[in-house]
């Protein structure tokens, strides 16, 4: 069997709920929906974590945080861990990575390993692909070395800022954030990354015959809002003449501390609507550019050997439950997230799965279609990777009984921001705790989906996301016994993590020299003895 082309492209912060093929009432997304109904769509994608690091290195390495053990800024993929990238490349794969976000194209965290080729569109100094250079051959020749130049010295310094709590805070100051978002490309150039990615399909087109793994990240729908003013005008028509709309949008683009805090008074109405429909704006700017790819797949010599996965790391809060961003919850609008697989002949057009899953099985997936003979190598279990792949899913027979992970380790970076700015916060919403949550049938409800969610090993709420998707009724004291068993299914998922962590080496340590306060809760999550 010919190995298939594998295109793997991550949404970053794309919410579920905000996709016409997961119910959303609004025009957002027409390009996506129809890409979802030639595939198949799990209606149930369950993000591992609930921000960018911990949830990519979910999805490269096929393991829960707890076991990658990578869970902060400051810390880097174990070379025990065996990345996607590495593993396909052995197989005989190109490897190549188109990626806008810094966290995962400018730190050194490991992510870029097994890349034969990786452009970054992310950080003060972007690499992008020769095609996509505007200049004459001379004057590009002799840009890209002095670009090259000037990255070797700014990425160290990226990732100081990256690394350093005390440079991070300085970073959110209200004046400084349109520097480094727009001048250092904090949102990467996600559309000029999509058309570079067409072209390179096109180029590649007959070039060869060796199959091709190729991973995009899209950080369209992250803050801050800027989407083109057609788009604005198609979701939000009453921004254009509003003053008092524009000024919540650039107060809001500016202060990038409140993106990920917890709101000490609720939004305002004029807050809501404008961040909600900003957020929707970026959603359906983003599918235009899409749709461009989507084309362009659809016409590939290959297009019947090449399986599409889109998934999102995780979603966002736009004031739900008194969060915002992407930082300390599990709640529906963080993990519950997109997660579609294309491939024509192989995966049934129109198919929808209601079975929860985790999305870090992606990585199984995608190897188990790249060759599901070969030997993977002795860090790797072959057999127990190809059992996790999403087919077994698709068959009806889900080798995780239909059950879903996820764990909320606080992103340390804002969690000293807070303290040094509005250390009340940091006690009132306990942003200091971890979260789990399990989602799982119920046997005792005709089989909704039900979810617990523990904070710092207690069990403190209960939904059902068949008749409360938004999470506003807490169950929990009514139905102890079903609180029971799900208890037991988180328990035994966090000691199967717990296992994996300690069968291989995590993720590398933090320095935290004279720092007492992170010291004690890092000894608390267990990475401190």
């Amino acid at each position: 069997m010919t190995s298939p082309d594998i295109i793997f492209i991550v949404l970053d912060t794309q919410r579920a709920d905000r996709l016409g093929a997961y119910g959303h009432t609004r025009p957002t997304s027409p390009n996506i929906d129809r890409f979802a109904g030639e595939g198949a769509l799990f209606e149930q994608a369950v993000s591992p974590a609930q921000w960018t690091i911990p949830s990519h290195a979910s999805l490269f390495t096929g393991l829960y945080p707890t076991s990658h053990g990578v869970t902060q800024s400051s810390q880097s993929l174990s070379a025990g861990r065996p990345h996607l990238a590495e593993i396909v490349r052995d197989l005989g794969y190109e490897t190549i990575g188109f990626c806008n976000n810094p966290l995962v194209g400018v730190l050194n965290n490991g992510f870029k390993r097994g890349f034969q080729t990786f452009y970054n569109y992310g950080g003060a100094f972007p690499s992008v692909p020769d095609s996509s250079n505007p200049w004459p051959w001379p004057v590009s020749r002799l840009a890209e070395a002095y670009t090259q130049f000037l990255r070797r010295i700014s990425y160290p310094i990226q990732n100081f800022i990256g690394r350093s709590d005390l440079a991070f805070r300085i970073s959110l100051n209200a004046w400084l954030t349109p520097l480094w978002s727009k001048m250092a490309n904090f949102k990467g150039q996600n559309e000029r990354s999509v058309y570079d990615v067409v072209s390179f399909l096109e180029q590649r087109e007959d070039a060869t015959d060796r199959p091709l793994f190729l991973f995009m990240n899209l950080m369209e729908t992250h803050l801050p809002f800027w989407a083109p003013g057609e788009f604005v005008d198609r979701i939000a028509p009453y921004f254009r003449h509003s003053k008092e709309a524009r000024a919540v949008m650039r107060t809001w683009n500016r202060e990038a501390y409140r993106w990920a805090a917890p709101l000490s008074e609720p939004l305002t109405e004029l807050e809501s609507r404008v961040l909600n429909d900003m957020y929707d704006a970026e959603v359906a700017y983003q599918d235009h550019y899409l749709g461009t790819l989507f084309d362009t797949l659809a016409q590939r010599r290959r297009r019947n050997d090449t399986l599409t996965v889109i998934v999102a790391d995780h979603g966002d809060g736009l004031g739900d439950h008194g969060f915002f961003g992407h930082a300390f919850v599990a709640y529906e609008e963080l993990v519950h997230v997109p997660l579609i697989l294309h491939w024509p002949g192989r995966v049934s057009a129109g198919t929808r799965v209601d079975t929860p899953v985790s999305t870090r099985r992606v990585f199984h997936t995608m190897i188990d279609a790249a060759d599901p003979s070969a030997a993977l190598g002795d860090a790797l279990d072959a057999a127990n990777t190809r059992r996790l792949s999403l087919r077994h899913t698709l068959s009806g027979r889900d080798p995780e009984q239909q059950t879903a992970f996820s764990e909320v380790y606080p992103p340390l970076n804002f969690v000293k921001a807070i303290e040094s700015r509005r250390p009340e916060l940091l006690t009132h919403f306990r942003c200091m705790a971890t979260r789990r949550a399990v989602v799982r049938p119920s046997r005792e409800r005709d089989g909704a989906p039900l979810k617990l969610i523990e904070v710092d090993d207690v069990a403190e709420e209960l939904y059902n996301l068949t008749t409360d998707p938004l999470e506003t009724v807490n169950t929990l004291a009514e139905e102890p016994a079903i609180v029971a068993a799900l208890e037991i299914t988180l328990e035994q998922m966090a000691q199967r993590v717990a296992r994996e962590r300690d069968s291989q080496p995590a993720g590398a340590a933090i320095d935290l020299e004279g720092d007492e306060l992170l010291r004690q809760r890092l000894r608390g999550l267990g990475y401190l003895e």
